[in-house]
Order: C-alpha cells, then structure tokens, then sequence
C-alpha cells in the first residue's frame, strides 16, 4: 500500500503563504494521480486541487484559484500546494491523497490517505 505524509502547516497571517508538502512511499507513485483535500470544523471535507499522474493535467477548486499551485516530483515521490494570499477561510486540516484509477476531485473515489497537518490562517 501507498504511505503518505504531509508536512509544512502552520500558523500564517492573512495575505501570507505556505507551502504543504506531501512524502508519498511506494514503487507506483508515479501512476497515481494526486490530490489536496481540507476539511474545517464542521465542514465537509473538500477537493482543494489535483494533479493527473504526469503533472500536466491540473483542476483546482474555485476558491483557489489564482492563489494555490499544485505541482509534484515523481522522482522524489512527492507533491506539494504552494498556497498564496492565505485567508482565514483557509483555515483547516489539509490531507494529502492518492488515487489509482482516476484524476478525480471525489473524495471517495481516493485510495490513500496522510495523517494531514493543520493550516490555521489569522485575521
């Protein structure tokens, strides 16, 4: 199975930036197409941007449009999300995930998962 870990959450003031990172292990990860999920409280977890197995094909959520950049290395196994002009809105438990079969912004359609890590944006 496919083992994923994200790292660089924090604590960012509003306009600032971050960038998530996500360590995936496995000798397939190239044929994975990849995705950002978040979820805030009481929210559903959401599709924030996904990457095809290649890296060139991108879809990213309207609300981050013009701000996030989705990118990965397949020889490094991993990808990342470049988030810029943060706003409090932003603000929740950012997961990294993997899919097989399909690019796709459904969660459930998604083979593995990482642990997360916590973005938490200030007014």
């Amino acid at each position: 199975q496919v083992q994923l870990v994200e790292s660089g959450g924090g604590l960012v003031q509003a306009g600032g930036s971050l960038r998530l990172s996500c360590a995936g292990s496995g000798r397939t990860f190239g044929s994975y197409a990849m995705g950002w999920f978040r979820q805030a409280p009481g929210k559903e977890r959401e599709s924030v941007a996904v990457i095809g197995y290649s890296g060139i094909n991108i879809r990213y959520a309207d609300f981050v449009k013009g701000r996030f950049t989705i990118s990965r290395d397949n020889a490094k196994k991993m990808v990342f999300l470049q988030m810029n002009s943060l706003k409090p809105e932003d603000t929740a438990v950012y997961y990294c995930a993997a899919n097989y079969a399909t690019m796709t912004s459904i969660k459930d359609e998604y083979d593995y998962w990482g642990q997360g890590t916590q973005v938490t944006v200030s007014s």
